[in-house]
């Protein structure tokens, strides 16, 4: 029997063992990590975060830091009022702690912009918005 050149029967053995030692593709994943690192923070929060504020122009959108600044933005249903806002991702796992929105608000009165109480509603309602889009962004990840 002929023998094989060594490199050749290397090849031979790599090309039978090495797709045995890989995951199955054919059996899905089912269960998206909450911990999403590509970014400095948690993917999920990140998208979700920028999706909400997208109606604002962005100042700052830094995904390594975890910092979202919009511009101000004033509705133009309401024109005498704008908004500005501060969106903190604090960890890399998809919890309620992991996110802190803050916001300005300013009133013009007399044709200058003067600085407005927000309601803490406001802002609880934000995180709320942003904590549920990430949960569904991840739930579409599992397939489920």
């Amino acid at each position: 029997m002929p023998r094989l050149p060594s490199a050749v029967a290397a090849m031979m053995i790599l090309a039978v063992a090495v797709p045995g030692c890989s995951r199955n593709r054919d059996i899905p994943n089912r269960m998206a990590p909450s911990r999403m690192t590509t970014i400095g923070v948690n993917a999920y929060l990140w998208k979700a975060a920028i999706d909400t504020v997208s109606f604002a122009p962005l100042v700052q959108a830094d995904s390594n830091g975890g910092v979202i600044v919009t511009d101000w933005y004033a509705n133009p249903n309401s024109p005498g009022e704008r908004v500005k806002l501060t969106v903190s991702i604090l960890d890399q796992d998809l919890r309620a702690d992991a996110l802190r929105v803050a916001a300005s608000r300013q009133v013009n009165q007399a044709g200058a912009w003067v600085d407005a109480p927000v309601s803490a509603a406001t802002v609880q309602k934000l995180e709320d918005i942003i904590l549920t889009r990430a949960r569904d962004l991840r739930r579409q990840t599992i397939g489920g």
